[in-house]
């Protein structure tokens, strides 16, 4: 995704352009992988100065809203990246040192299918954690 591709979206659901907005898109083009709010508020206060947390909520929200972001949520933190645009089911492993996030095509639902046979799945994430490649060898 670029960002005029994001902004596109907000524009077209009704939601006003602002450099903060763009600048929030952009940190997470560019990122690896998930980030925490946190993380973007650091980032976010070096150009943006007294920018709050609520701020970032705000937008974070509005982006998973609209599809431009998605979430999930590790040791009790909710983390965001930009959302897969593949058009494909997929599920991810995340390195647990640089946030790394590498799409998996192969679900494992199958395999518990057979387990759950009286049971009703309405849906499913699968992410499996460790270290890359470059992680790893450090």
């Amino acid at each position: 995704m670029r960002v005029e591709e994001g902004i596109a979206v907000l524009k077209e659901n009704g939601h006003k352009y602002t450099d903060k907005r763009a600048d929030i898109l952009s940190y997470f083009i560019h990122a690896k992988g998930y980030r925490s709010a946190k993380a973007l508020l650091a980032f976010m206060e070096t150009s943006y100065k007294g920018i709050s947390l609520d701020t970032i909520y705000r937008n974070l929200r509005l982006f998973e809203q609209l599809e431009l972001l998605e979430s999930r949520e590790k040791n009790g933190e909710k983390l965001f990246k930009i959302a897969c645009k593949s058009g494909s089911h997929h599920h991810h492993f995340i390195c647990e040192s640089c946030g790394l996030t590498k799409p998996l095509q192969k679900c494992p639902l199958p395999v518990y299918t057979d387990e759950l046979t009286d049971y009703h799945i309405n849906t499913h994430a699968f992410e499996l954690y460790g270290l890359c490649p470059t992680c790893h060898n450090r």
